[in-house]
């Protein structure tokens, strides 16, 4: 009796996850939770952050800019340069061996809970339960033919698709164009070029991945899936099934000799990637836990203890000891000493960034002149880049020789993020000096903030 029966869940099954658009079915729990938890927390900061404006020298502007025009990054009071790309690199570093890292201990958790794509995918797939009911609702309604209710739930549900899509690129591109200049243009049709071609294309893109791709990005399209397998080892832990638990299944809920899976199949319906989580591992599988929380439940039911799906490593779930520190994990240790490794030189390169950078050019057009006194005199250009977000005042000395001076002012300005050429007269005396060219050193210093201080080489021409 309980073969066909276990036949027909099989058929059923298997029906589901070649019908073409999975839809999945709702589940509450604490997987569940945590993932709509990081939806909220992720888009507070994505949809809110270009809206923070940052105080300073008497003016204000967006917190958060990458002005690709003026070639700056601002990060609040941090203003980076083209010369800061180092830092750049070191926070892809960072990211990359952290991704590495919790890949190596959990899988897949970050698709599963904070990939951009697993996140729009849950608004939209949201949204089209709210307008065209449960997964069975769904699933009916698509098979359905063309009708007038048809059309209008389906015109509604992509209407609201497109406007969270448009807002979505409205917020992306105003992390590049301040968003309270880029609002209005779009709203009067008059955006430049380029931010209009980035308004269609993310908007276009972000409607096309979470609406309608889905999981076919995480089953096809995305490499990470393709290559997390050479990053896990058998102490990683997955969303797994305890086949020494589960089988053989209980289908028709007899006593006596069978696993606790009753063959539901409610862990597949719940999956946003359609998978069976029963066939073992799979590179679908992007650890979101929903079907954690549906196992969960259906035990609850039945009377048997939670877990039957749960977060185990291999070697758990084949009965055997779970490693203790990073001595049987030597994969996680690298990562681990690696993230360190970048997050201190990160910080060391942070902590010694000047807010100066200084390029001394000689004038070549005459190497010296000799003044009525006696004096010999080289030109020189500085130029002062003033990399901090306020005004700032330097003085200017010269070195490197006895009786070396500045002919005229020593003391220059430069506004917040500009770069201020100086000219620059240096005198030596014409007398009781060696001859040809002699090494000097300009001493730029901050008037107002001592600790910016930058040495630059040079030469000075002696007859």
């Amino acid at each position: 009796m309980s073969k066909p029966v276990s036949k027909v869940r099989e058929a059923k099954l298997e029906l589901y996850r070649k019908k073409g658009k999975i839809h999945a079915k709702a589940i509450d729990g604490r997987f569940n939770s945590l993932r709509w938890a990081l939806v909220w927390f992720t888009q507070i900061v994505f949809y809110g952050a270009c809206w923070l404006n940052w105080e300073t020298a008497g003016a204000s502007r967006q917190a958060i800019l990458f002005d690709i025009a003026h070639e700056k990054l601002y990060l609040f009071g941090l203003v980076l340069w083209p010369q800061d790309a180092l830092l750049l690199a070191f926070v892809l570093i960072i990211a990359a061996t952290a991704l590495f890292l919790v890949t190596a201990l959990a899988g897949r958790l970050f698709c599963g809970f904070a990939c951009p794509q697993t996140v729009y995918t849950a608004i939209f797939a949201w949204i089209e339960a709210q307008v065209e009911g449960d997964h069975l609702a769904r699933l009916k309604l698509d098979q359905s033919p063309m009708s007038g209710r048809k059309l209008l739930l389906k015109t509604l549900k992509h209407g609201l698709w497109w406007l969270i899509a448009l807002w979505t690129a409205i917020t992306f591109v105003g992390y590049f164009t301040p968003i309270r200049d880029l609002l209005p243009t779009v709203f009067t049709l008059t955006t430049g070029p380029w931010e209009a071609f980035w308004l269609i294309f993310y908007a276009a893109f972000t409607y096309v991945q979470a609406g309608l791709a889905r999981e076919a990005v995480c089953q096809h399209m995305c490499p990470y899936s393709r290559f997390q397998g050479v990053m896990f080892d058998p102490t990683t832990a997955n969303v797994g099934y305890d086949r020494q638990r589960g089988e053989p299944r209980n289908v028709g809920r007899q006593a006596g000799q069978t696993g606790d899976c009753i063959d539901c199949g409610i862990c597949v319906q719940v999956c946003p990637t359609g998978i069976d989580i029963r066939d073992g591992l799979q590179y679908q599988c992007i650890n979101c836990g929903l079907c954690i929380d549906a196992c969960d439940q259906v035990m609850d039911k039945i009377g048997a203890p939670r877990g039957l799906i749960r977060f185990a490593s291999e070697q758990e779930l084949a009965g055997q000891a779970k490693p203790q520190g990073l001595g049987g994990r030597p994969r996680v240790g690298v990562y681990v000493g690696l993230l360190l490794v970048f997050v201190g030189l990160g910080g060391w390169t942070l902590n010694q960034r000047s807010l100066l950078l200084v390029d001394v050019l000689r004038d070549r057009g005459a190497l010296l002149r000799e003044t009525s006194e006696g004096r010999i005199e080289n030109a020189y250009t500085l130029k002062l880049m003033n990399l901090d977000d306020a005004p700032r005042h330097y003085k200017i000395a010269v070195s490197g020789l006895p009786g070396l001076e500045i002919v005229g002012a020593q003391e220059f300005s430069a506004e917040p993020g500009s770069i201020r050429p100086v000219s620059i007269t240096v005198s030596a005396p014409g007398e009781g000096m060696p001859s040809g060219i002699q090494p000097i050193h300009f001493e730029i210093v901050g008037k107002d903030t001592p600790a910016v201080r930058v040495q630059e080489k040079s030469s000075f021409v002696l007859p």
